[in-house]
C-alpha cells in the first residue's frame, strides 16, 4: 500500500454514519460547545494512542499489529484478548453495516427487501478483498475520497451561510455563532460533556487501522509517520468542523433528531437533491466501513495464525497474497451477526455489541502498556534510541497518559445507566478469554514434550 492509501484508510475507518447521522444527537444531548470539548478530547487521547503505535509499527512492521505487540511486551494472554477483541468488533460492525447499507437503498426502492441489497454488498465487499491487497486500497481510496468531498463540501458552504455569503431559510441576516452559546455553555450540564465522551471514542475507532496495515505497506519508516501526523489534523477539521457549522446553523434543540444534520443544512440552503445526495454518501460511507471491517478482522485470523495461536491453515495466503480462509471465515461472522442482530436481537446481538463497544478502548489501553514496555525492553536490551526511525515523543508521558484516559473511558460508562450492562458483559468475556488461552498454551506444551 502507498501513503495516499494508507491515509484513506485510516480516515475511511474513523469517518462513518456516527458523524452523518448520529452527530445531531450528540448536540442535541451535550449542547454545541460541550460535543466540540468532548470531540476535542477524543481527538488528543487518539493522537496520545497513534504516536504510541507509531512507534511500535516502524520498528516491526506486522501485518494485524496489535495482538503480536500485546503478546510480546504484556502476555500471551492479553495478546489472544485483543485479537479476539478486534475480530470481534469489526465482525458486528460488519453485520449492521449491510443491514443499512440495505435499509438504504429502499429508500430508492421502497418495495425491494432490504436482505437483496445487504446480500449484494456482501458480495461486493467479498470481492474488493478477495482479489488483492492494492486492489483493497484502491477501492478503499476512492471510497473514502467520496466521504471527505463531502464533508469539506458542506463545511465551506456551510461557513458561507454563517457569514451570509449566500442566504439559508430561517436567517434574514448572518446566524454568525451565536447558537453555540445563546443557551448557555452546557445546556444539559457539564455531566452530559462525560456521557458524550463515551460515544466519542468509538466514534474515533478505527485510526488504528494504520497497524493493521503496517506489514503490507510500502516504506513503513516513512509512510506510517505521515499517515499518523496527518490524521488527528484531518478528525479535527472533519469533525469539530462539522459540528461547528451544524450548531451556527441549526439551534441544538432541533439538531438532527429526526433527520441528518447534513440533510437539514443543505436543504435549508436549497441545495437540489440534497436528500438524495446524502443518501449516496451516507450509504458509500457504509460500505466504506465494511471494507475497512472485513480487510481488518481478516489480518487478526491470518495473524492469529501465522503466530501459531490458531491452526497455521488459517494463514494460507492465495497466489495474490490474499489469507482466503481468514476471508471467508471473517464474512461468515459477519453474516453471522447479521442473522442475530434480526432473529435474537434483545440477547446475543445485544451481547456482541456491548463486547465490541468497549473493545476498541481496550485496544488502545493494550497498544499504550506495549509501547511503554517494548521502550523498556529496547534500552534494556543495549540498543539507544536514535537507532528507532520513530520515536514517541515526551515518553513515558504520552503512553501513560493515553492509557489512563482509555482507562477512564470504561470507568465512565459505570455512571452512564444506557451503557452499563457492555461493562457486565465485557468483564467475563475477557476472563473466557483469559482462560481459552491458558488452555491453549497448557496443551500446546504437552504436545511438544516428546515422550522419554
Amino acid at each position: 500500500m502507498e501513503s495516499r492509501h494508507l491515509l484513506m484508510i485510516s480516515l475511511g475507518g474513523v469517518i462513518g454514519t456516527g458523524l452523518f447521522l448520529s452527530s445531531g444527537y450528540t448536540i442535541h444531548e451535550a449542547g454545541p460547545i460541550g460535543t466540540i470539548l468532548a470531540y476535542g478530547i477524543g481527538a488528543i487521547v487518539v493522537y496520545l494512542v497513534m504516536l504510541c503505535l507509531g512507534e511500535l509499527s516502524v520498528a516491526m512492521p506486522e501485518t494485524g499489529s496489535f495482538h503480536v505487540y500485546a503478546e510480546k511486551y504484556i502476555g500471551p494472554g492479553t495478546g489472544f484478548t485483543v485479537a479476539i477483541l478486534y475480530w470481534l468488533t469489526w465482525t458486528v460492525a460488519l453485520g449492521s453495516e449491510f443491514t443499512a447499507a440495505g435499509l438504504i437503498m429502499r429508500q430508492w426502492f421502497p418495495q425491494s427487501p432490504t436482505w437483496i441489497w445487504s446480500a449484494l454488498f456482501m458480495i461486493v465487499i467479498f470481492v474488493s478483498n478477495a482479489l488483492s491487497v492494492k486492489f483493497f486500497a484502491e477501492t478503499e481510496f476512492w471510497f473514502s475520497s467520496i466521504k471527505v468531498i463531502a464533508i469539506v463540501l458542506f463545511i465551506v458552504v456551510g461557513f458561507l451561510a454563517i457569514f451570509d455569503i449566500i442566504p439559508i431559510k430561517g436567517y434574514s441576516h448572518a446566524p454568525m455563532f451565536t447558537n453555540l452559546v445563546k443557551d448557555g455553555i452546557f445546556p444539559n450540564g457539564f455531566k452530559a460533556v462525560f456521557t458524550t465522551m463515551l460515544t466519542v471514542n468509538f466514534a474515533f475507532s478505527g485510526t488504528e487501522l494504520i497497524g493493521v496495515t503496517a506489514g503490507e505497506t510500502k516504506d513503513p519508516g516513512k509512510n506510517i509517520p505521515r499517515a499518523i501526523h496527518t490524521t488527528l489534523l484531518r478528525l479535527v477539521i472533519f469533525f469539530i468542523g462539522s459540528i461547528v457549522v451544524m450548531s451556527a446553523l441549526i439551534p441544538w434543540q432541533k439538531a438532527g433528531v429526526d433527520q441528518s444534520p447534513f440533510v437539514l443544512v443543505f436543504k435549508s440552503i436549497g441545495l437540489p437533491f440534497a436528500g438524495d445526495l446524502m443518501n449516496f454518501v451516507v450509504l458509500t460511507a457504509i460500505l466504506s466501513a465494511a471494507n475497512s471491517g472485513l480487510y481488518a478482522s481478516t489480518r487478526m485470523l491470518w495473524s492469529l495464525a501465522n503466530e501459531g495461536t490458531i491452526p497455521i491453515k488459517y494463514a494460507k495466503t492465495n497466489n495474490r497474497g490474499v489469507p482466503m480462509i481468514a476471508l471467508c471465515l471473517s464474512m461468515l461472522g459477519g453474516i453471522l451477526a447479521l442473522i442475530s442482530s434480526v432473529v435474537a436481537a434483545s440477547t446475543v446481538y445485544l451481547v456482541l455489541v456491548s463486547i465490541s463497544g468497549l473493545a476498541v478502548v481496550i485496544v488502545w489501553m493494550a497498544i499504550a502498556l506495549s509501547e511503554i514496555n517494548f521502550r523498556k525492553q529496547f534500552i534494556k536490551s543495549g540498543h539507544k534510541l536514535s537507532e528507532l526511525k520513530f520515536k514517541t515523543p515526551w515518553y513515558p508521558v504520552v503512553p501513560w497518559l493515553a492509557f489512563i484516559l482509555s482507562l477512564l473511558s470504561c470507568v465512565l460508562i459505570v455512571f452512564d445507566p444506557n451503557q452499563r450492562s457492555a461493562l457486565y458483559y465485557m468483564i467475563p468475556f475477557l476472563i473466557i478469554c483469559y482462560g481459552v488461552e491458558k488452555l491453549n498454551s497448557r496443551s500446546k506444551k504437552k504436545k511438544s514434550v516428546s515422550p522419554e
